[in-house]
């Protein structure tokens, strides 16, 4: 991206302008601090029913400031979420509305401006970020360190160059090394002794003016890896340099110090690139890390791979100024192994005495397509190829046109005459390289793969654990690994800093941080223990229970495994339903009919079995729940299980491993009974602060809590569709029981579609759906009540979607609000929650056990919203939950919107408060427990998608009687039952 000249006039601040004001509610005015408990005033119900809650105002509704963002170039664009036709005709979308697309989507699913009953207003405010209402007080304050460095602001103009190479260069590898070369040739001449920093596409940075501002050179390269002593083909290439603008670090400076809302991202950029310049030349590359085999020794991840250690480098503003963040990083890379040493790795045997399977040359195909591998039969070359395929003929097979005569020879004949080269094993296949058409073959022996490839497709269970093991550190080992790396990388003898006039500290930030302390927490008065403080961060259920214990009359067993007895099977039973009785369920000790056996490959006929044949002896009365004892091994077994259940039959379901049904724990019966028990809709626990109504801005009016989320295909699948959970509070005061739906939609795309939606029926006219009014609707039905204020946890949100997640998601909130009840338009709280950041908190004295839990981090309820929080909105670090094995990530939470005016205290605790009331243990977690449930709900819905989708992705045509979603042609996945809605299913 160029720069764009940036001025100090207050006109050239960019402000996002939003359509989220609609006919109904011209007004997005945040309201007054509710204070001493009172809400805001009347407000019919969106029903015939009656009540006297207090609503909220529709006028002054809060703090804005302007925010700079990055203006689409497509002009008025479209989304449309619904999976019905467009009935709407399109509006424009303003001029003033600027946005931008999120990485891998199409600009057309930025703004939705069609399928709504109300349009874009003709007048439209400014949308920012909430801004921060002020630093937290509660809690015992301490000092924590973080693993950022501060870095000093250069006093130098920073400039941008345009760089176009002839002929155009796919690789920026290729790229670098074209203008390294410029540099080398040209630094004391025509260059001014200036050392430029390239992002290695089409932008170069310097600090100070170059002598021109139009230039060509023409650079020779050689490329060295293709030959040792042999001879080294060159080519000439042309760069223009052509200069853009400068970035004004005045601006960042103001930023900085809180008197500017936007951030200039281009002089981000620039920083980011000249502190990233020399470890672009020493490490391997990857995203925003850098890994090298010379960092820790690699360790044998299995079938080829290894992993390799580096570190995560990232320039942040922050309220101290500009932070420079590192972390430690690992990732899989395939060992540079000789092709057959690789294969008989990947395979597990011995592939030189004995021929391959199909089976196994379509593994090797599929993890050797698109690896670069060398040749080693020449001895003074080693030219490089990328392996696209591999033949299904053995080597001795092989034969291949060697003139225009069409005169054949084998590939055995060849190396022999050509190289001097014989072929040993010409019973395996040969490696496809470069163009399909014009066929090269390579036979494995004479191949090695080249080092520094990163394994991006997804591990196997025993490569994860592996990985874990190389990654999992110790707090006290990861900051010293940290501080070693930035003593390794020496900033301050780095050239391109020292051009650029960078300066990094070499000590961690050390931070003021408050703990939170751990709430209070309800249940059943017939207990022994009727309250529980948590201790660390964990209790247990010994001498308490469940506050809501539900009762479970009829339920059944199906046993998958083999190896697990009926009389084992039976035993477990038995536990577990005493388990459940002990911690406050109803719950029959005896199955309506015996346990049933059955095979994996049998799950829907013996699903279908047992449902109907408890339905028979319970005379038409259905059965509750049914108990699924499976393989530790169970591959689709499990998921075939949950979508029939939960699709077709409407069916409460409890699956349990058979290593766990023969050793029975205490501890794990427990767990298992609080999740059986919120899949029938009780309740665990609750806080006592809200059963008490002392929780501030959720007691004192009925307040729905929203968790979101989306999760992706994994990487490799280029067609399955994401798919979108929302959950919602269906009590309060108590906000414990969640209710959740799902969706699924177009590959990849971070907006949630569905969240409101019209559609025309043929009899109803135009109707309105979607995940948000249905959960609005179900909170009505099972409160009596309609909310007054929403408050909305977003999860997966990166921080470059914020803009496009806020403004379409917000305004699909208000139109569900809208459609409910005219002037219906309860105050929102959006909070993004981000746990893929790279931020980590330490112990200021490691000694001082009083500061740490038993793993040696920070303290659970830890949060941090100075110094290396942003500059001026309202976000925050929260380490919710007690560490187990290495080093704790806290939470990032940032309020982008809040019309609910909450104070940092009264948003932290709130938060910190809701991790714990998490349904399937007896421990804070470190994710609020709305989006975590959301995400648990998304990894369910993939599920149930159709075998073909999840393993092809959605490039098949729907059957008949299946509609597409929107135009994108995403199968819509199989509806939840009634039932199954209202409930925790996804526990």
């Amino acid at each position: 991206m160029p720069i764009r000249q940036m001025k100090e006039s207050s006109e050239q601040h960019l402000v996002i302008k939003t359509h989220l004001q609609n006919s109904m509610n011209p007004s997005l005015k945040q309201p007054k601090t509710a204070q001493n408990g009172k809400g805001p005033p009347t407000q019919e119900p969106y029903n015939a029913k009656t009540n006297n809650q207090p609503s909220p105002p529709t006028k002054n509704r809060g703090r804005r400031r302007g925010r700079g963002g990055r203006k689409s170039d497509q002009g008025d664009v479209c989304m449309r979420p619904s999976s019905r036709p467009c009935t709407v005709a399109h509006k424009p979308v303003p001029e003033n509305l600027v946005v931008g697309t999120p990485s891998g989507s199409s600009v057309e699913n930025v703004v939705h401006a069609c399928e709504m009953d109300v349009g874009f207003p003709s007048s439209s405010k400014s949308l920012s970020f909430a801004r921060r209402p002020g630093f937290g007080q509660v809690g015992t304050k301490c000092i924590v360190k973080a693993n950022h460095f501060f870095a000093q602001l250069p006093d130098k103009d920073l400039n941008q160059y345009d760089v176009t190479i002839t002929p155009e260069v796919a690789s920026r590898n290729v790229n670098r090394a074209i203008m390294a070369e410029l540099v080398r040739l040209y630094k004391e001449t025509d260059l001014g002794m200036r050392l430029p920093a390239y992002d290695g596409r089409k932008s170069l940075y310097t600090a100070g003016e170059l002598p021109f501002t139009w230039k060509e050179f023409n650079v020779k390269l050689i490329e060295e890896e293709d030959a040792v002593h042999g001879p080294k083909r060159e080519r000439h290439y042309k760069v223009v340099l052509k200069f853009v603008a400068k970035a004004n670090l005045h601006h960042l400076g103001q930023f900085l110090a809180g008197k500017r809302a936007d951030a200039p991202q281009e002089a981000l950029q620039i920083l980011d690139i000249v502190l990233r310049e020399l470890s672009n030349k020493r490490y391997c590359p990857v995203g925003r890390s850098f890994f090298s085999p010379d960092i820790r020794v690699p360790q044998r991840l299995g079938e080829g791979l290894e992993s390799w250690c580096g570190f995560y480098q990232s320039i942040r503003p922050t309220q101290m100024g500009l932070s420079l963040n590192i972390d430690m990083a690992s990732a899989a890379f395939i060992e540079p192994l000789p092709v057959i040493e690789f294969v008989g790795q990947l395979l597990g045997k011995d592939v030189l005495s004995r021929p391959l399977s199909d089976a196994d040359r379509i593994k090797i195909k599929k993890a050797l397509r698109g690896v670069k591998v060398e040749v080693t039969h020449r001895a003074n070359i080693r030219r490089k190829y990328r392996v696209s395929g591999l033949t299904s003929q053995p080597t001795r097979e092989l034969v291949f046109p060697v003139d225009e005569n069409s005169t054949m020879k084998s590939v055995v004949e060849y190396f022999q005459e050509m190289y001097g080269f014989t072929i040993q094993h010409g019973h395996l296949p040969c490696l496809q390289v470069g163009n399909q058409k014009k066929a090269n073959y390579l036979p494995m022996e004479a191949c090695k793969i080249v080092e520094g490839q990163r394994y991006s497709k997804r591990l196997n269970e025993k490569q994860i654990t592996a990985l874990l093991k190389v990654t999992c550190q110790r707090p006290k080992d990861r900051e010293q690994d940290i501080l070693k790396t930035v003593e390794h990388n020496a900033y301050d003898q780095d050239p391109y800093a020292k051009e650029f006039g960078i300066r990094i500290s070499e000590k961690l930030a050390s931070v003021e941080a408050r703990i939170l302390p751990a709430p209070w927490l309800k249940y059943h008065d017939t207990g022994k223990e009727k309250n529980c403080l948590p201790q660390v961060g964990q209790w247990n259920m010994m001498n308490k229970k469940m506050i809501n214990g539900m009762t479970v009359s009829r339920w059944a067993c199906i046993n998958f495994s083999r190896s697990v007895q009926e009389s084992v099977a039976r035993g477990f039973c038995s536990e577990l339903a005493q388990m459940c009785q002990v911690s406050g369920m109803e719950f029959n000790t005896e199955p309506v009919i015996p346990i049933y056996n059955a095979r994996p490959e049998q799950v829907e006929k013996a699903l279908k079995h047992v449902y109907h044949a408890s339905m028979n002896k319970t005379k038409g009365k259905e059965l509750e729940l049914v108990l699924a004892i499976l393989p530790d091994n169970n591959g689709s077994l499990y998921g075939d299980l949950k979508r029939i259940c939960e699709t077709d039959l409407g069916l409460m379901s409890q699956c349990c491993l058979t290593k766990h049904v023969f050793k029975i724990s205490k501890q794990y019966l427990a767990n298992v009974s609080l999740k059986i028990n919120v899949k029938m809709g009780g309740r665990n626990t609750v806080l006592l602060d809200a059963i008490s109504c002392r929780i501030p801005l959720v007691s004192d009016v009925p307040t729905i809590i929203f968790g979101a989320d989306v999760t992706h295909p994994e990487n490799g699948e280029d067609s399955s569709p994401s798919i979108a959970a929302v959950v919602a509070s269906q009590d309060w005061p108590e906000v414990t029981k969640y209710a959740g739906l799902v969706c699924a939609q177009a590959h990849r795309q971070e907006l949630i579609q569905d969240l409101y939606k019209t559609w025309q029926d043929p009899v109803r006219g135009t109707v309105s759906g979607g995940m948000i009014r249905d959960l609005l609707v179900s909170f009505r039905k099972a409160t009596g009540q309609k909310p007054l204020r929403i408050i909305f946890y977003r999860d997966g949100v990166s921080e470059g979607q914020f803009y496009q997640v806020l403004l379409y998601e917000l305004d699909a909130i208000r139109k569900a609000c809208a459609s409910l009840e005219p002037n219906y338009q309860p105050p929102v709280t959006f909070i993004v929650v981000q746990k893929r950041h790279h931020t980590r908190l330490f112990a200021n004295n490691h000694r001082d056990r009083s500061s740490t839990d038993k793993s040696g981090n920070i303290l659970p309820g830890t949060v941090v919203d100075t110094k290396i929080c942003h500059p001026t909105e309202f976000d925050f670090y929260l380490c919710s939950h007690a560490g187990i094995q290495g080093t704790s990530r806290p939470a990032h939470y940032h309020v982008l919107w809040d019309e609910n005016n909450f104070t940092a205290d009264a948003i932290q605790s709130l938060t910190n408060n809701l991790c714990y009331t998490y349904a399937r243990c007896t421990r804070s977690v470190s994710v609020v427990p709305p989006a975590y449930y959301a995400h648990l709900a998304a990894f369910r819905a993939r599920f149930y998608l159709e075998p073909e989708m999840q393993e092809n992705g959605s490039n098949g045509h729907p059957s008949k009687g299946t509609r597409t979603a929107g135009d994108l042609g995403v199968r819509p996945l199989p509806a939840l039952k009634e039932n199954v809605k209202r409930v925790m299913f996804y526990c």
